[in-house]
C-alpha cells in the first residue's frame, strides 16, 4: 500500500491505522484498502494511477455530498500521487444483499424491493437536480455520452464479444447499423448527468439505506441509460415484472423534476437498453474471453436472457438488420448459453388462441415451440348456457373435466412437453412457447392452457406465463 495513505489517515483521525485490509475491486484496476485505527474508526484508501479518473470522482463526490446526497465523503487526497481517502460505507452491496436474502428463490424479498425502489427514486435526483452546478470539465474520459462514446461501446462489443465468441457478421453493414443506432440515441438529448455504471454492485447498503459509489465515469447524457443499467444488471437476474415496476417508480420520481412523455421515453429506453447490454457483453468478453477471467463468463447466459427478452418486446426502435442478425445468432447459441454452466430458469409461455385469427407468433428470438389443436375435443361453445363463459369459469371447466378425452389430451400434452422442457433446461434456453388453439379461443383452448399451467406449477422448476390472446374478444358477462 502507498505510504501516503497512512499519512492521510493519520492526519484525518489523529492516529495511525492499527490494521489494513486489502479489498477486492470488481472489474477495476484500482487498489482498495480498509484502514482502521485502535478506536475502530475506518476509511477506505484508494490507489489509482489514472489521475483524470481520480479528479472526476473526487470532484463529483464533493459536489454530491454538498447537496446531502448519499455518496461517500472524501476525507483527503493527494492527486499527484494518485491516492485518496474516502468514507467507509461498509461491506454490503445491494447485489450481495439480494443474493443473500433471495436464496434459491427467483423473487425479490420485500426488504430488498424497498431498497431498489429507494435507489430508483434517488436516481433522477442525481441525474437532474444534482447535475446543476457539476463541473463537467472534469468528466473522464469524455464530457458527454456522445457519438464517439457510443461507438467505443459498440466496437467494444464487436471486437471483444462478437469476434471472440465467433459470431459471423458483415463488417461494413454492422458499422452502418452502429451509425444508425447512434444517430437515433443522440436524438434523446444530453441534458442530464449520466452516472454510467448504475448497477447493484455500485449501490452500498448502510443502515437500511442505499448509498452510491463508482460514478467516476459520469458525463452528460440522457436519463434512460442509467435506469437500463440497473434493470439489465446481469447476475442480479431481476424478474421482468419487477423491472417494469421499478421503471414506473422511476418515471413517477423523474416526472416530478422534469417533463417526461412516457411513449417517447419508452422508445428511447429500448435503444439505450440495447447499447448498455452490448457494452456489458463487450466487458464480459474482454474480461472472460480475452483476459481469461472465467468468472466474468458467468454473466453471459444472463446477458443472453436479457437480450432475448428485449427482442421479445417487438421491433427495435430503428432498423438494424445486420446487428439484429448477429443478436439472433447469439440468442440461438447453445454454446454461449452453456459457456459458464450457470443454470437459468426456463419460462414456459402458454397461449390460447382462435384459429380464425391465425397462429400466435413466438417472439422469443429463437422461434419454434408447440401448437396443439383442441378442435377435436368436445365443444362447450355449442351449449347456450356457456356462450358468455370461458374455459376459466368453473362451470365450463367442470363440463370439460366430465369428458375423459379432455383430461387425456392435457396429460398426453404434458408427456410430450416433458422431454423438451428437460432438453431446454439442459441447454440453458429460457423460453418455450406452447399454444393451444380452438375455434373461438374462448373455451377448450383456454381450459387446456389453465389446466396445463396448474400441472406445470405443481411440477415446479419452471416459470409459467399464461396469455389468452382472444380475451379482448370474449363476450362481456352480464
Amino acid at each position: 500500500m502507498h505510504p501516503r495513505l497512512i499519512e492521510l489517515f493519520t492526519a484525518r483521525f489523529g492516529s495511525a491505522p492499527a490494521a489494513v485490509e486489502e479489498l477486492r475491486a470488481h472489474g477495476s484496476d484500482r487498489k482498495l484498502y480498509r484502514l482502521r485505527d485502535a478506536a475502530g474508526r475506518s476509511a477506505i484508501g484508494v490507489e489509482n494511477p489514472d489521475l483524470g479518473e481520480n479528479a472526476a470522482f473526487i470532484s463529483f463526490s464533493r459536489h454530491f455530498r454538498s447537496l446531502r446526497l448519499p455518496m461517500p465523503e472524501i476525507y483527503a487526497d493527494d492527486r499527484p500521487r494518485g491516492v485518496y481517502l474516502e468514507e467507509d460505507l461498509g461491506d454490503t452491496t445491494l447485489f450481495e444483499l439480494l443474493q443473500r436474502e433471495r436464496g434459491q428463490s427467483a423473487e425479490v424479498p420485500p426488504a430488498v424491493v424497498a431498497l431498489y425502489e429507494q435507489a430508483v427514486r434517488q436516481l433522477p435526483v442525481i441525474q437532474i437536480k444534482a447535475a446543476r452546478g457539476l463541473d463537467y470539465s472534469l468528466c473522464y474520459p469524455r464530457g458527454a455520452f456522445d457519438r464517439r462514446s457510443m461507438m467505443w461501446d459498440l466496437n467494444y462489443f464487436k471486437y471483444y464479444f462478437l469476434k471472440l465468441a465467433q459470431i459471423p457478421y458483415h463488417e461494413q453493414q454492422l458499422e452502418n447499423d452502429f451509425d444508425t443506432l447512434c444517430t437515433f440515441l443522440l436524438e434523446a438529448g444530453q441534458d442530464h448527468f449520466l452516472y454510467r455504471d448504475f448497477q447493484s454492485r455500485n449501490i452500498m447498503v448502510r443502515d437500511g439505506q442505499p448509498w452510491f459509489i463508482d460514478y467516476q465515469g459520469g458525463r452528460r447524457g440522457s436519463l434512460h441509460y442509467d435506469l437500463a443499467s440497473l434493470l439489465l444488471d446481469a447476475k442480479a437476474n431481476l424478474p421482468f415484472a419487477f423491472r417494469d415496476h421499478l421503471k414506473q417508480v422511476y418515471l413517477t420520481a423523474a416526472s416530478a423534476l422534469t417533463e417526461i412523455e412516457p411513449r417517447r421515453f419508452e422508445q428511447f429506453f429500448r435503444g439505450f437498453s440495447l447499447i448498455r447490454l452490448l457494452q456489458a457483453m463487450g466487458a464480459y468478453g474482454f474480461r472472460g474471453f480475452y483476459e481469461r477471467k472465467t468468472h466474468f463468463l458467468q454473466s453471459v447466459p444472463y446477458a443472453i436472457r436479457n437480450l432475448e427478452h428485449l427482442l421479445q418486446q417487438g421491433d427495435l426502435p430503428v432498423a438494424l438488420p445486420e446487428l439484429s442478425a448477429a443478436l439472433q445468432q447469439i440468442v440461438r447459441s447453445t454454446r454461449l448459453r452453456e459457456i459458464a454452466q450457470v443454470p437459468l430458469t426456463l419460462s414456459v409461455a402458454l397461449t390460447s388462441f382462435s384459429y380464425k385469427h391465425g397462429y400466435p407468433q413466438d417472439e422469443s428470438g429463437h422461434g419454434g415451440g408447440f401448437v396443439f389443436d383442441c378442435r377435436s375435443l368436445p365443444n362447450p361453445g355449442r351449449e347456450p348456457r356457456f356462450a358468455a363463459l370461458t374455459g376459466r369459469d368453473p362451470e365450463v371447466a367442470d363440463w370439460l373435466r366430465g369428458h375423459d378425452e379432455v383430461g387425456r389430451f392435457v396429460t398426453q400434452t404434458l408427456l410430450l412437453l416433458e422431454p423438451a422442457i428437460q432438453a431446454y433446461q439442459k441447454r440453458n434456453f429460457t423460453h418455450l412457447s406452447v399454444a393451444f388453439g380452438c375455434t373461438g379461443g374462448q373455451h377448450r383452448s383456454v381450459h387446456c392452457v389453465e389446466e396445463l399451467a396448474r400441472q406445470l406449477r405443481a411440477r415446479g422448476g419452471v416459470i409459467v406465463e399464461v396469455q389468452h390472446r382472444e380475451a379482448a374478444r370474449w363476450p362481456i358477462k352480464t
